[in-house]
């Protein structure tokens, strides 16, 4: 097949609408079930790039969550403790496949953000990374393939319209590409670089140690901001992305934005978080819409009487700032990344409060000396690795 007709484009009133291939090549893609359309598309090609690079990164299965072609998180199959089987809602359903394993952490990390995401799988989807797909809400998945079980029970979402891609693992872009903005076509060569430990070697701060784990979380944040739309952070912690911060145009509010989601992730944690006495019922979008306000800032917009009794048996307390910053105090040893360099030193004051302890970022602005000196302040390692990561 060289080409598939879709719905529409970017919006309805963008048609005809199309994807397809040049010369005599054919899609690198079939559709085994519904009619995915062209944003779907773009989340699809640019989550396989990201979970391709990752699995090649760590030798792990890997998996993303996109939605309007950023990540809303992204994550290797390492198993899950307790705690976070229970925040991203898979405490009843046994044990996870390594991939099930992924899916569950780049879903769970930030499930605001991750609600209708379309997903990205490395390796065959098995059972068990179906079982969690059918329950969440979500447009579509592709992988290099699926497992008899796991196909049927993917057809079965959405009364049979869920969308289902496979991609030919082996299909490699050609070296230059091309998109056009107003009629004028742009071309460049493909981004084919390759993110590992050797861009990580250039330490410019006091403290100069980066454990194993830094490294490897180091390299899932870049390979996941390879594929997030610019300017963009990248917050992550064993083996998965916590905060993303992505299209902002000031990098300070990428971190924040990214700081942010992070200590939303930590404190879904909190124990009179976990606690939390739901009424009977309840809705998962529903629990993540309550959490998500009760650790928030108008937490009375979901406490206030007539209006807690829809959610919670009993009326929770409040969770207050000071007992959020405590809990807050106590997370550490996550890793941070960025697309370009940092301008100012205030972008490293705000992840230190995020529990960052070690940075890659290009390095090359005229402040670096300040980042540097900001970094030494809080006894962080950052390495400068010389590549931007701008994407588009």
């Amino acid at each position: 097949m060289k080409e598939l007709e879709l719905k529409y484009g970017c919006t309805p009133n963008q048609k005809p609408s199309r994807i397809f291939m040049e010369g005599d090549k054919e899609l690198p893609i079939t559709v085994l079930s519904g009619r995915p359309g062209y944003i779907n598309f773009m989340d699809a090609l640019n989550g396989w790039q990201l979970v391709k690079e990752l699995k090649k990164a760590t030798g792990l299965p890997a998996a993303a969550s996109f939605k309007h072609v950023s990540p809303a998180g992204a994550a290797v199959g390492l198993p899950l403790d307790d705690v976070l089987k229970k925040i991203y809602w898979v405490d009843d359903m046994g044990e996870l496949s390594p991939l099930a394993s992924a899916y569950a952490r780049a879903r769970g990390a930030d499930r605001m953000s991750s609600f209708g995401d379309f997903i990205s799988l490395s390796d065959v989807c098995d059972s068990s990374t179906a079982r969690i797909i059918k329950r969440e809400v979500s447009d579509g998945v592709i992988a290099p393939g699926y497992e008899p079980e796991a196909l049927e029970i993917l057809k079965s979402k959405k009364n049979g319209n869920y969308n289902v891609i496979q991609i030919d693992p082996d299909y490699e872009p050609a070296a230059i590409e091309r998109k056009q903005i107003f009629g004028v076509t742009f071309e460049q060569g493909h981004n084919n670089l390759e993110i590992n430990k050797e861009l990580l070697q250039d330490i410019v701060t006091e403290k100069r140690e980066l454990t194993e784990q830094a490294k490897a979380d180091l390299m899932i944040s870049l390979i996941t901001l390879k594929y997030t739309q610019s300017n963009s952070v990248c917050y992550v912690k064993d083996g998965q992305a916590i905060g993303i911060g992505a299209g902002q145009q000031s990098r300070v509010h990428c971190t924040r934005l990214a700081g942010n989601k992070a200590d939303n992730w930590y404190l879904r944690q909190a124990p009179q978080v976990l606690d939390l006495p739901f009424a009977d019922g309840i809705r998962r979008a529903d629990r993540d819409n309550a959490i998500d306000v009760y650790i928030g800032e108008d937490c009375m917009d979901v406490l206030a009487d007539g209006r807690w009794e829809k959610t919670f048996k009993v009326k929770p307390p409040v969770f207050t700032r000071e007992e959020k910053r405590a809990w807050l105090d106590t997370m550490t040893g996550v890793s941070l990344g960025s697309d370009a360099f940092f301008p100012f030193g205030d972008n490293i004051d705000r992840a230190y409060k995020s529990g960052v302890r070690y940075v890659a970022q290009p390095g090359g602005s005229v402040r670096d000396d300040q980042v540097i000196e900001t970094c030494n302040q809080y006894g962080m390692v950052m390495a400068f690795t010389g590549i931007r990561l701008f994407h588009h």
